[in-house]
């Protein structure tokens, strides 16, 4: 059985160049970074170079990177490390109800230490008005964080937009990159962005590591206390091996974003419109223009998500329900219901994230099975029975 993967936005394969790339410093370059000896300075140059590769694809400065345990902690330190710094007994944050979890329950956390936060609503595509995060702003808020690519989505966020109106209110902005950066340019100074997360197991990296861009002369209290690693902004010996795999990983994704942006779009359009015009009552969620190439996120009436998955990986094809954090929780997707679908719908909606290793015969395979599984599970389901009835007795009629 030919196994597929169309689960990127979770994580994606290693590539073999960064773990070519990684393996020395797991057995000959094991040196702590923090070291003065030939060892130690061994591991350093390791990092150093990997945090250059991470700011030429932010286009950003080489002191502008910390390296972190991995988007999580990247968005925690950055909305955390701000709040904390800012001055005043009453702070506010404006965010939206489509975040990761990663930033939804930093938010909940800082409510309650007393911080007032404000979340900004979506509409149907599931993309932000800057108006409205505009008219969320008040004398007190410190903070703006919205993310760059919906992870369920993969719609766009209009960043430059709210980070010009940021830069205009002297707020900092903070955005949640993880879904967005090695799959389309990200350029720290075109958004506007004082801080910026990324995680390199999204771009073809090692798991366990990311990165956090911290704008030059942005106030920011540390999520950890200990010594002074990351210039003070991040303490701990540093993850030598798995840094060097996320500089690996960007200068890859640097070199190949075009063709690839143009390729795996080129195939998850494919996959979708093979869908749309294989299978009835399936209905596409978003903004279908202003996404990121690999993300496509399905409606199937008349089936239950979770079946859905459990089904397709038995013929061997992977997919998903939405955000790998968020699995096994018995509550509808939050990024579904906010633009408006049903729980029912929410429930019955599915995530295909192709990648870099995807190609079209992975696509044959999962058209040419996914109807048939689509078709035995709605089998079972009295109100497809119902719809099918209803349906066929339209067309006689019209006929």
């Amino acid at each position: 059985m030919k196994r597929v993967y169309f689960d990127n936005n979770a994580t994606t394969p290693l590539a073999p160049e960064v773990f070519e790339v990684m393996r020395p410093y797991m057995l000959e370059d094991f040196g702590n970074a923090s070291s003065i000896h030939w060892f130690g300075q061994r591991a350093k140059a390791g990092v150093e170079k990997a945090r250059e590769q991470v700011a030429r694809l932010l286009n950003a400065r080489n002191t502008e990177i910390v390296f972190t345990s991995g988007g999580t902690e990247s968005d925690n330190t950055a909305i955390l490390g701000i709040v904390e710094a800012a001055r005043g007994e009453r702070k506010h944050v404006v965010t939206t109800t489509i975040e990761h979890p990663a930033v939804l329950s930093t938010a909940k956390l800082l409510e309650k230490r007393g911080v007032s936060v404000t979340y900004v609503r979506v509409g149907s595509t599931g993309v932000i008005d800057p108006d409205d995060v505009a008219n969320a702003l008040r004398p007190e808020t410190v903070l703006i964080s919205v993310m760059h690519a919906n992870n369920e989505l993969g719609t766009i966020q209009p960043l430059e937009e709210i980070g010009r109106l940021a830069r205009e209110r002297d707020i900092y902005f903070h955005t949640d990159a993880v879904q967005s950066t090695g799959k389309i340019p990200v350029d720290v100074e075109k958004l506007a962005v004082d801080l910026l997360a990324l995680s390199a197991h999204k771009l073809n990296g090692p798991k366990g590591v990311g990165a956090l861009y911290v704008r030059k002369g942005t106030i920011l209290r540390p999520l950890l206390y200990g010594g002074h690693h990351e210039r003070d902004r991040r303490p701990g010996t540093e993850n030598v091996a798995g840094i060097v795999g996320l500089g690996a990983a960007a200068e890859i994704a640097r070199a190949h974003m075009s063709e690839e942006i143009t390729r795996v779009a080129a195939l998850r359009d494919r996959l979708e419109a093979g869908i749309l015009a294989s299978v009835p009552f399936v209905v596409g969620n978003g903004d279908r223009s202003h996404r990121v190439p690999g993300t496509t996120n399905l409606t199937f009436d008349y089936i239950e998500g979770e079946g859905f998955v459990i089904a397709m990986d038995l013929r061997g094809i992977a997919c998903s329900t939405g955000s790998a954090c968020s699995s096994g929780s018995l509550e509808p997707s939050h990024v579904l219901t906010a633009i408006g679908l049903k729980p029912e719908q929410a429930r019955a909606s599915i995530r295909f994230s192709l990648g870099r290793f995807n190609t079209d015969d992975d696509v044959d395979v999962a058209l040419k099975i996914l109807p048939a599984v689509v078709e035995q599970l709605r089998a079972v389901s009295p109100h497809y029975r119902k719809e099918a009835v209803s349906t066929q007795r339209l067309v006689k009629a019209e006929s």
